[in-house]
């Protein structure tokens, strides 16, 4: 049977804000990755790796896997710990 995870994507490095971070994907696993000799490309012929779906919730995404008897695994986020600064905290020390 198929394997898939569902996860939240991390940021991209020139993204400094918090939108579109509570965006689920549910990704397939590719089965048979192969190099490719010509270009060095993994490719695979399995086209369920070309997939990526998003929910806007965990559950929806879980949900979405139990109706299709698609196996999961579940990678929670870690939770960011924020620090409040004060600008005026630099010339203080």
């Amino acid at each position: 049977m198929n394997k898939a995870i569902i996860y939240i994507p991390n940021k991209s490095p020139m993204q400094s804000g918090t939108a579109r971070n509570n965006i689920w994907i549910l990704e397939f696993i590719t089965k048979d990755p192969t190099k490719n000799p010509l270009m060095g490309w993994e490719s695979s012929s399995d086209t369920l790796s070309e997939i990526k779906l998003e929910f806007s919730s965990k559950e929806l995404a879980v949900n979405y896997a139990k109706k299709r008897n698609i196996d999961f695994d579940l990678i929670e986020p870690k939770k960011r710990k924020t620090v409040k600064k004060s600008y005026a905290d630099n010339f203080l020390k």
